[in-house]
């Protein structure tokens, strides 16, 4: 996109230009510049680059020409100096250069261009970066592996594996090594609550020493056993969960992509308007030209030009955004730019398989699955607690050495085989099962609502399906015929038939027949990856 501000001032015409002066704009700049009144030609010409971020080579040529109309070229950064300066050194042409004056001189802007590169190469070498093409699959694929909401799933499938790791090892035996030295002095007549003749009322200081194994071991212990078992039920409520979050960071990138490919579609359909309208314009003012066409026409023309260059910029303006969005979803680097590598599919329609039933929706979904494990897990629980009033039976020992000192110890072991039967817990187990029944009802519910939630997912996406496949050919038909319309219309103004209303009303129709294009085409394959979704088939279907 190119700006061109025209300043004027007693004596001077300074023409600001601003953007990229490449493509369509050398061209309308071209156009401008020849369409300059004779008052104006009298006074000098002045361009100013500085604001230039970009000159293609037809670009250079133009501002050759205007530097040979008689122009002054202005720029204050150094990359575009260098540019005004080899324009200027060309002109002069090459006998200016044979003295050792002018060879000096082009040596000079050699150098100055080459430290003007080299200044500007290494103040953006560390920002800069070549963009990235990125497909469909590509972006899901890097959304599945960089988004932060993948990884903090994958961080909680990796505790729960730890929590299963903690609940089994209740159930092993453990083993240590255990050494003591005690110190100990005590009253004998505290201790029995009498004294006794003939001995001492206190005894001690007294050192007892032990080091050796010690070992634990559960041989029956139900309410152990259920809470690794409710563990693994719980690792697979979090490997569910973590399918979901993946199935919803998919469906994201996907319906990103597809907005970004929608908001290119809208600028290249906005470029190819300009074009038309551009022609148009062009074949209004040769006809005023030679005397056959009005200046209204023309007018008119201008306008519906100008109309048509501010949807082009709006477009450019979403597509951006999109862009931007679709890094924020990838979690790229803010300085990387993104380029769409299948902007062409986007005008596909590829067929879905809507021969799925309910039953495999329900099968699939991983909110589904959670559920399922959760209630499990919960069922699971209200069995330990329940068997909690059972009898436990432990093992429990050690060996090692004893004695006053380390020299005096001799070997001596303890070995224990404890029952514990609970009598009395206070209501504690009647709670547990109660809460167990109250979650266990809570997750019906919540089944019975996420049932319903994704049977009319599921119908919704089928109905739009088939809804947007028609649309998309009524909008191709519309698009066809709009076409048509401009182009006959053109032929009756050349012909002068009629005036351009006609045309101007046909590119109106036109514009808004590759807008319902472009939004059926995005219905289309927006309902598509929703399909996908409520199947629970986003990933398989997008990134392999």
């Amino acid at each position: 996109m190119l700006r061109i501000n025209v300043e004027e001032a007693p004596g001077l015409e300074l023409w600001r230009l601003e953007g990229r002066l490449a493509g369509p704009w050398v061209s309308e700049l071209e156009r401008l510049w020849a369409s300059r009144g004779s008052g104006a030609r009298q006074e000098h010409a002045a361009l100013d680059l500085s604001a230039v971020t970009f000159v293609d080579d037809h670009g250079k040529k133009l501002l050759a020409a205007i530097f040979a109309d008689g122009a002054e070229l202005r720029a204050t950064d150094c990359m575009n100096k260098s540019l005004i300066d080899s324009i200027q050194a060309a002109h002069r042409g090459p006998h200016s250069t044979a003295g050792p004056g002018g060879l000096l001189g082009m040596t000079l802007l050699t150098l100055f261009a080459a430290v003007c590169f080299l200044t500007v190469s290494t103040g953006l070498r560390g920002q800069d970066k070549p963009p990235l093409r990125l497909t469909l699959r590509g972006a899901v694929q890097l959304a599945l592996k960089q988004n932060p909401q993948v990884q903090i799933a994958n961080l909680n499938v990796a505790e729960s594996q730890q929590d299963r790791n903690v609940a089994r090892s209740a159930l092993l035996p453990h083993a240590g090594v255990e050494g003591f030295v005690l110190a100990q002095r005590f009253n004998v007549y505290a201790l029995f609550g009498r004294k006794f003749p003939g001995i001492a009322e206190h005894a001690g200081p007294a050192e007892d020493f032990q080091a050796g194994p010690v070992f634990s071991m559960p041989l029956f212990d139900l309410t152990l056993l259920r809470r690794w078992q409710a563990s693994q039920q719980g690792l697979r409520a979090t490997r569910s969960d973590e399918l979901g979050v993946r199935e919803q960071t998919v469906l994201l990138a996907v319906s990103q992509y597809l907005g970004s490919l929608r908001a290119a579609a809208a600028v290249r359909a906005a470029q190819s308007r300009v074009t038309l309208a551009q022609a148009i314009y062009d074949q209004a003012a040769d006809l005023q030209k030679n005397g056959v066409g009005t200046g209204l026409d023309t007018l008119r023309s201008n306008v519906e030009l100008q109309n048509e260059k501010q949807r082009l910029v709006v477009a450019e303006t979403a597509l951006k955004t999109s862009l931007y969005g679709l890094a924020q979803i990838l979690n790229l680097d803010p300085h990387q730019d993104v380029e769409l590598a299948d902007e062409v599919s986007f005008f596909e329609t590829p067929e879905f398989p809507v021969g799925q039933s309910l039953e495999t929706a329900f099968a699939n979904r991983p909110e589904m699955k959670s559920i399922e494990a959760r209630e499990q897990q919960v069922l699971i629980a209200r069995r330990a607690a329940a068997e909690s009033r059972l009898p436990t039976f432990n093992l429990r020992g050690n060996w090692g050495y004893q004695g006053l000192s380390l020299p005096s110890s001799i070997p001596a072991y303890n070995y224990q085989a404890v029952l514990d039967v609970p009598v009395f817990t206070g209501g504690r187990i009647r709670a547990e099962m109660t809460r167990a029944d109250l979650e266990v009802k809570k997750l019906d519910q919540q089944k019975q609502a996420l049932t319903d939630q994704i049977a009319l997912e599921v119908k919704t996406a089928i109905a739009e399906l088939e809804s947007a496949r028609h649309e998309v050919d009524v909008a191709n038909l519309g698009v066809k015929l709009a076409q048509e319309e401009v182009t006959q219309s053109r032929d009756r103004f050349r012909a002068g038939v009629a005036n351009n209303i006609e045309v101007v009303t046909a590119q109106d129709e036109l514009s808004r027949a590759n807008d319902n294009q472009i939004s059926a085409l995005y219905r289309y394959n927006q309902s598509r990856a929703d399909l996908a979704h409520s199947l629970g088939q986003m990933e398989s279907l997008y990134s392999r």
